[in-house]
């Protein structure tokens, strides 16, 4: 089937249409099937559209891809049926998108990076295709005059953007209103929106860990004592604003340890920088909380 759609919910139009292109539609299979994807189109909240890439071509083998000119390794993906699979899925041509209602996304090791600000823009668009790339590349053509950009999902290669494109779909979803169980799960963690200074010491902690950007804080579960290794006793003492201060310092270490990147980042207050100071992490580039970032 040229465009399969996956939309299980009620009939009412998604606030969210994902176009996959890939020459292994059914690689999406499992990812569409299992968890808050699978939750977001069983309400109507998402849909997904999968294109088999060799619907669009003309000879019997089914050809997409070709040597590159200039000689060297490997097969290009030939810039013929991927123009004519996103034709075919009614999208506006390039010079006369809307911005910030639809965009067409090149997987490619070549892309600016995909990190979370890039999944909040993409789930407040309505229509987000994306191409997954293969063999040894893409004709340029397809990023200059069709894609809107080209995105990585990191610094390494992929046998192709399918898996790229998983990462996408999943991250983008789960950041739609209604699809998370809780309101609060997408904007309190690791790399999660600025803090909100509505919440007080006294009421019941929220995860602040992610205040700004930071990594999330360590988490804990029954039983209180596993295998001689106990849980910290502030989380167990319920004093919430000492859980609070808990959590935050968590996050700041384990952000200094494992991505000090981030906190070039990060809104700090005071006691943050004073805290990282002690931990031996003190750098004057840290944008101070009052500025916001």
């Amino acid at each position: 089937m040229a465009d399969e759609q996956h939309q299980l919910g009620n009939s009412t139009a998604p606030a969210l249409r994902f176009d996959l292109i890939s020459i292994f539609p059914d690689f999406f299979s499992s990812l569409l099937a299992f968890g808050v994807v699978s939750r977001a189109l069983k309400t109507g909240i998402a849909a997904v559209h999968t294109t088999d890439l060799r619907t669009f071509t003309h000879d019997r083998h089914r050809t997409v891809d070709d040597r590159p000119f200039g000689g060297g390794e490997g097969m290009v993906l030939k810039p013929e049926p991927i123009f004519a699979a996103v034709n075919s899925l009614g999208i506006a041509a390039k010079s006369k998108r809307d911005p910030a209602a639809e965009t067409v996304i090149l997987l490619s090791a070549q892309g600016r990076p995909f990190h979370q600000q890039v999944a909040r823009e993409l789930a407040g668009m309505r229509r987000v295709v994306l191409i997954c790339g293969r063999y040894e590349g893409v004709d340029e053509r397809v990023a200059e005059h069709l894609c809107d950009r080209e995105l990585s999902i990191g610094d390494y290669v992929l046998s192709g953007g399918e898996l790229g494109a998983a990462v996408i779909v999943d991250s983008v979803m789960r950041l739609l209103p209604g699809v998370l169980g809780n309101a609060h799960s997408a904007h309190y963690e690791s790399f999660g929106e600025g803090f909100d200074a509505s919440v007080q010491d006294s009421e019941v902690p929220l995860a602040v860990s992610a205040a700004g950007g930071l990594l999330d804080y360590p988490h804990y579960t029954r039983p209180p004592e596993f295998d001689g290794y106990p849980i910290p006793e502030v989380l167990a003492g319920g004093d919430h604003a000492a859980i609070r201060r808990w959590r935050r310092q968590r996050a700041l270490e384990k952000t200094a340890r494992n991505r000090p990147d981030l906190l070039t980042q990060a809104s700090l207050s005071k006691e943050d920088r004073a805290f990282l100071a002690g931990l031996g992490f003190d750098n004057q580039t840290w944008p101070d909380a009052a500025e916001g970032k």
